[in-house]
């Protein structure tokens, strides 16, 4: 078995995880926002002088069997509404108003007035009604064109219109806009999931197509065995040839969620939240048996789409979130600093104070030990920036400070998980993200949590958990009403499409697990239900879905037992407004256990084991920490 690598470009950083079935590593890397690529090759350097003890990349790049990837990209152009500017084209007024009204402020970033109606006759005809329009909206500044018609024979109509546009305007041709047709991306669910999906599946299109192709040919030039594997939404991983721009959305942090439900299932935990805390935000999760929920159709910023997503929460509370004094009160976020100028202690021009300002104040922070020892910081910058946004307003001293401003952090993060807490008073708080562990007691604290899960691998847990994901297909096909023979067509017709799609991948299909389900139209979109060897949809709009998976080699995880054996013994004392014993994990081995106050440190994350709490390390290597 060659090496499995899995990469997650976030915001402020790109990580890494690497194993190749008897060890894992990781490193992390700064992103290059202004060329992810950059940090892409930057990220692989330094998973080769782990690895090898030199940045040799062709030779790293020739002993891998797969690279499985996950980027912010999508997500953050859809944050900062960076993009193409979309025209839609449909021939029913009320499905504009319905698609605007799901959601006005991203429906006037994308499309604002590029729309053109058509009449019934022009729809789907080669009438000059439908050049006109495209060029009109060409003219309006439209540089991709979305046709999304409506009723029965949508797709009939923009088929046609399809072919009657590409004869007067061919692809071949200079300054080609590209047309989008809303029913060949997807066919299910209400017309304006349908709309919305095309949408947005537009405007992310370009920047990920431009970057994924670029990042693999780059592995081409150093003669990878195989291509890219882009982690999905779903996840699952496909080629980047084979990946729709859409599902790229949110694809980090559902790399957490399957990481997390890994390891609750290896511990037997089955209620927990979880914090994945980075630089800007922090992403929330409830599971429930060791899983977390799913909308068939999910909200991208309340747009509504066609496709399925994880439950998965964020708020604007991260390491680099601006915290200041404001009417007597400390305001968290939800404005952050982000990797450039960073928090004052970055010593980068940043001068607003930050929660990594105030770790670094209270010593839980080491200033010659951050991000490996690569980034030292600069305790008097963070002290100033306390003292003048938060400690002088309020008139307090620079450790009253500093523990205010970790006691409004902690406190805006738990108000999100409380009420379920509550209901779930056993439940684990399961803490990652690279600031996730320095919080994840105060915030279980302020949650009425008392047990806390840190990972050993918490400060790439997206990028570990992204090594745990298949690469999968999946496939539809409409179902016949009233035909007896409906789901035996349909299933020869997606198990032709599935042999192609993994052929493709370089696999036939005798080596994939095939999976069948129905999904049945209703008034809020569909429902999916195993395939119980019979149609029952009749008088029901329904699809019969192909999910075709070939399983690839997993991380290998330790035994999940972690009894208190050996008291541990710290290695040294870190000196703040407290001083606290400090213990390295690669240090301490399955079994050992010691009492807060006290702190857990590995090379890219802190965990801040408060009085009252103690930690064990389990045979697997990670923390479990109790009240």
């Amino acid at each position: 078995m060659g090496l499995l690598v899995s990469i997650d470009n976030g915001g402020t950083l790109t990580d890494v995880c690497a194993t190749d079935g008897v060890s894992t590593i990781h490193a992390k890397t700064l992103t290059t926002p202004h060329d992810l690529t950059e940090c892409f090759v930057k990220c692989l350097e330094a998973l080769a002088e782990k690895v090898d003890g030199e940045a040799d990349l062709p030779k790293l790049v020739g002993a891998i069997d797969y690279i499985r990837y996950s980027t912010t990209q999508g997500t953050n152009a859809i944050v900062q509404r960076k993009g193409p500017r979309i025209g839609l084209l449909t021939d029913d007024d009320s499905l504009v108003s319905e698609t605007m009204n799901a959601a006005p402020s991203l429906f006037e970033a994308f499309v604002g007035d590029r729309i053109r109606v058509l009449s019934g006759a022009a729809a789907g005809d080669a009438s000059a009604e439908l050049v006109t329009a495209v060029s009109k909206l060409v003219s309006a500044g439209a540089s991709r064109i979305v046709l999304a018609f409506s009723g029965a024979e949508a797709a009939a109509r923009e088929k046609a219109a399809k072919r009657a546009l590409y004869r007067a305007f061919p692809r071949h041709l200079l300054g080609a806009v590209p047309l989008l047709f809303s029913t060949e991306l997807t066919r299910i669910g209400t017309r304006e999931q349908r709309v919305w999906t095309a949408v947005v599946n537009a405007f992310l299109h370009p920047a990920m197509e431009t970057f994924l192709y670029n990042a693999e040919n780059r592995l081409r030039e150093h003669r990878a065995r195989k291509p890219l594997l882009i982690f999905r939404n779903d996840g699952n991983s496909t080629r980047v040839a084979k990946t729709v721009a859409i599902k790229t959305y949110s694809s980090g942090p559902q790399g957490g969620v399957v990481g997390g439900e890994v390891l609750l299932k290896h511990y037997g935990i089955p209620f927990a939240a979880s914090i994945d805390i980075g630089g800007t935000t922090t992403d929330i999760a409830m599971f429930e048996n060791a899983s977390v929920g799913v909308a068939q159709s999910g909200r991208i910023e309340g747009a509504p789409v066609s496709i399925p997503l994880a439950a998965i929460e964020s708020i604007g509370a991260g390491g680099g979130s601006i915290i200041r004094a404001e009417g007597g009160k400390i305001l968290v976020g939800p404005e952050s600093v982000g990797s450039a100028p960073g928090p004052a202690c970055f010593a980068r021009g940043g001068t607003k104070a930050t929660m990594t300002d105030a770790f670094l104040a209270l010593g839980i922070l080491d200033p010659a030990s951050y991000f490996g020892g690569r980034m030292p910081l600069d305790r008097g910058r963070a002290e100033r920036a306390i003292m003048t946004e938060v400690g002088e307003p309020l008139g307090l001293g620079l450790a009253e400070a500093a523990e205010a401003m970790a006691d409004a952090y902690h406190g805006k993060i738990a108000a999100e998980i409380a009420p379920w807490a509550k209901a779930n008073p056993g439940a684990t708080l399961l803490a990652f993200g690279g600031a996730g562990p320095m919080s994840a007691c105060g915030v279980a604290e302020k949650a009425g949590l008392s047990t806390v899960l840190i990972p050993k691998f918490a400060a790439v847990f997206s990028a570990y958990g992204i090594a745990f994901s298949d690469i999968e297909h999946s496939y539809m096909a409409e179902l016949a009403p009233g035909r007896d023979d409906a789901v035996d067509v349909a299933k020869a017709d997606l198990v032709e499409q599935a042999r192609r799609g993994m052929l493709a991948e370089g696999f036939d299909l005798a080596e994939c697990n095939l999976d069948y389900a129905v999904l049945t139209k209703n008034g809020a979109g569909y429902t999916r239900a195993k395939l119980n060897g019979r149609h029952d949809g009749e008088n029901t709009e329904s699809w019969l879905e192909l999910r075709v998976t070939k399983p690839i080699e997993k991380i290998a995880l330790g035994a999940p037992a972690a009894e208190e054996k050996r008291e541990a013994k710290p290695v040294g004392i870190r000196k703040g407004t407290s001083d606290l014993p400090l213990y390295r994990l690669e240090d301490l081995a399955p079994g050992d256990f010691a009492a807060g106050p006290c702190l857990v440190e590995e090379a890219f994350f802190t965990t801040h084991v408060r009085a009252g709490w103690r930690f064990a390390v389990s045979g697997n290597g990670d923390l479990l920490l109790r009240k």
